[in-house]
């Protein structure tokens, strides 16, 4: 059974408030003030209509009304200072948070993205936050502020005349019954409205990002109806909140009518007899609606409150995922030598279904390793534990004779350079994609290393050059074009180990041979490790590794497999045949 409030989740957020302590409390102040200041203006009004108009003192009405003025005046600058402290803690707060919860998530384990679609992520990182901020700017705070207005409003009309009181409240019931009532129903109907916005963003990112697919395929038509169904599941979670808030608020305006004509009709009686005064009755008027509106709109800052605490309550549960590789190493060295070893070493990404199985091999410093093999066999999953993207379960990977686990994660990657075949690029420059926004590294070092790699021409031929805007994952480069970037930014940074993850199998010969010079250049005086698709640019590796579900099958130089009638010598057969035909 789900708690009707969660007060520690309440606490939790208001701690969030902690760096702005100062500004927290001066925002509270200013409600007290404000709570204080509104139930004044229909007080005054009846001294100025029971002291001022019914004597016929002028004097004395000309100076209520400047002190009615000047108390209005006060008001809407007190007003002024509480809606702009709280907004400003409310955007201070989650400016911060966005933050912490965008720093999590880069250190959060790969597993995590192949589990979690990007869309949902994107909601909480910029949706729910945003949400968050409505529990200051319009919540926690204002709710209070309302409810001590309230408090002053009912003490101030019994103390002016408990008959007329009474008769006012006969209908406080009725109120709080239907403002519960609608606080409830809307709260379920927010929550459905939030599941169905991180259900829609999901959908959006997945199907933006492979639109090309979806084209390819002309799969427009089926997605569009699966977009319609969802869309149609967020437009009918929106109108229910909607019809809530139509019943709600006629049903209200009928309660405060039935309020106000009991008060008419007792408070003409009062008046009449000479119980009680024109001004009193007025004052009423008055007070009646000052009590009505805050209580009627405190269902709506509750549940304001209570979706904050929704998305807060999912903004946590990410921040309190412990999904990051353990990170206890210690040693830090400034440069290795990249001596690889891997020993009895056995990999899952879940449960015990093994894609490693007892793999072992050696690198010497300097030498080139090529790992061959069908899809699926192990090849990408060595690169993942080597650069610690995922923890193995048994077994050792030793650099320079270290243990993985006892370097720092920063300073392990940092010796480890990685080419992939799908290169992620930027928004931004070719510039900015190449040092990744590195202040360090200056136009002239990128200029160099582009020459050095081979690419400086390439590069100098596009349309404003180093500047050129690459678009969102490169789309304005081809696929070549973006591996001879990725050739550079992986160069300018210097590793002492270099990865190739199949970064020539998806183009065509003409571009190999350009990074195929970029290869020779990288490869020079590094460990290397290479996964290969075509059997012909790894002929002169020091050793290649064939794997064949998940193990070692066989192990050698290029001239002693293809001597061998195994699986080495077959794959290459296959691909020589393929070649001639």
């Amino acid at each position: 059974m789900r708690k009707f409030f969660n007060f520690s989740l309440l606490w939790r957020v208001i701690k969030l408030a902690s760096p702005y302590k100062g500004l927290f409390f001066l925002a509270i102040f200013s409600a007290i003030i404000r709570s204080l200041l509104v139930p004044l203006n229909p007080y005054l009004i009846q001294l100025t209509i029971d002291r001022n108009i019914a004597r016929n003192d002028l004097s004395g009405l000309n100076h209520m009304i400047l002190l009615l003025v000047a108390l209005i005046l006060l008001q809407a600058f007190v007003q002024y200072i509480f809606i702009y402290l709280t907004n400003w803690l409310g955007q201070n707060i989650i400016r911060n948070l966005r933050v912490s919860v965008f720093n999590h998530i880069t250190s959060l384990r790969m597993r995590f993205f192949d589990q979690t679609p990007i869309g949902t992520v994107t909601t909480r990182t910029i949706n729910d936050v945003e949400t968050i901020n409505d529990i200051f700017a319009q919540g926690i705070i204002t709710i209070a502020a309302d409810l001590m207005s309230i408090v002053t409003i009912i003490a101030l009309m019994l103390y002016m005349d408990w008959r007329l009181s009474l008769v006012c409240f006969i209908t406080l019931p009725l109120l709080i019954i239907a403002t519960y009532i609608f606080k409830e129903k809307v709260k379920v109907a927010f929550e459905h409205i939030r599941n169905q916005v991180a259900r829609m963003n999901a959908f959006l990112q997945e199907h933006i990002s492979g639109m090309k697919v979806v084209q390819i395929f002309t799969a427009e038509g089926r997605e569009m109806h699966q977009f319609e169904t969802i869309n149609r599941k967020y437009k009918q979670a929106n109108v229910k909140a909607i019809l809530y808030y139509s019943v709600f608020f006629p049903v209200i305006e009928i309660i405060t009518a039935i309020a106000l004509g009991l008060l008419v009709w007792y408070g003409a009686f009062q008046v009449i007899s000479g119980v009680s005064s024109l001004g009193i009755l007025i004052a009423f008027f008055l007070y009646l609606n000052l009590l009505f509106r805050p209580i009627r709109m405190l269902a709506d800052k509750f549940n304001t409150v209570q979706m904050g605490l929704v998305a807060a309550e999912r903004v946590f549960k990410l921040l309190d995922r412990q999904e990051q590789i353990k990170n206890q190493g210690q040693w830090m060295p400034a440069s290795i030598h990249g001596h690889i070893q891997i020993e009895h070493l056995w990999f899952a990404y879940s449960d015990e279904q093994y894609v490693l199985k007892d793999i072992n091999f050696e690198v010497l410093p300097g030498q080139t390793l090529a790992i061959v093999g069908a899809t699926g066999s192990g090849k990408t999953s060595i690169i993942n534990v080597l650069n610690r993207y995922y923890a193995f379960q048994k077994g050792e990977i030793l650099i320079d004779g270290k243990n993985v686990t006892e370097y720092s994660l920063d300073n392990l990657r940092k010796h480890i350079g990685n080419v992939m075949q799908d290169v992620f690029l930027f928004t931004g420059s070719i510039y900015d994609n190449i040092t990744l926004r590195n202040p360090s590294i200056s136009l002239e070092t990128v200029k160099e290393a582009s020459r050095i790699c081979g690419v400086h021409d390439f590069i100098e031929a596009l349309p404003g050059q180093y500047d050129f805007d690459v678009h969102e994952r490169g789309s304005t480069l081809s696929l070549g074009q973006r591996q001879l970037i990725a050739f550079v930014r992986t160069f300018i940074y210097n590793p002492a180990i270099l990865i190739l993850d199949e970064a020539t199998s998806s183009i065509d010969r003409e571009t190999e041979r350009y990074l195929q010079k970029a290869i020779d250049i990288l490869t020079k005086n590094r460990t290397a490790i290479i996964i290969a698709h075509r059997l012909s640019t790894i002929q002169h590796a020091d050793t290649i590794l064939v794997m064949q579900k998940g193990k070692v099958v066989e192990k050698g130089k290029h001239s002693t497999l293809i001597r061998q009638d195994g699986l080495y010598r077959k794959l290459y057969e296959m691909q020589f045949t393929d070649q001639q035909a």
